[in-house]
């Protein structure tokens, strides 16, 4: 990482210091251009919002799929407090985002959680597969 992208990253930090200092989690991220250029900023608003998803990699993997063209998207970084989690890694796959930077390591920031973070919900499956093949199959 060169001294931009560190410069990026500590934007992305600092993002994280404010959505705390707002009373959310403190989490930031930030959408860059190849050349370093910021396109979109967010903060956590988990709290303030009433919203469990309002992670702001999951609010700037939204706003790059509605407002970027696919190869402008695939030409972004997006750098991040915290490595995202499956919610928004999902949503940054799908946005065609190019690239991620984090501070944090999921298990970095589970090991800063009295208790370790949310527990675990089973899950069972598959089931039905046949029924559910068949409202799948021939879309993709």
């Amino acid at each position: 990482m060169n001294a931009a992208e560190e410069e990026l990253l500590r934007r992305a930090v600092a993002l994280a210091a404010e959505a705390r200092a707002n009373g959310d989690p403190p989490f930031g991220s930030l959408l860059a251009a190849p050349d370093g250029a910021v396109l979109a900023e967010e903060r956590n608003t988990t709290v303030t919002g009433a919203d469990i998803s309002a992670h702001p990699e999951l609010k700037l993997a939204v706003w790059a799929a509605r407002e970027l063209d696919p190869v402008t998207a695939a030409a972004t970084t997006m750098y991040t407090s915290c490595q995202p989690c499956g919610m928004c890694a999902g949503a940054i796959e799908r946005s065609g985002l190019g690239r991620v930077v984090f501070a944090l390591s999921n298990d970095q920031l589970s090991a800063l959680k009295p208790g370790g973070g949310w527990p675990v919900v089973p899950q069972e499956g598959p089931a039905l597969h046949e029924e559910a093949r068949a409202a799948v199959e021939g879309y993709y």
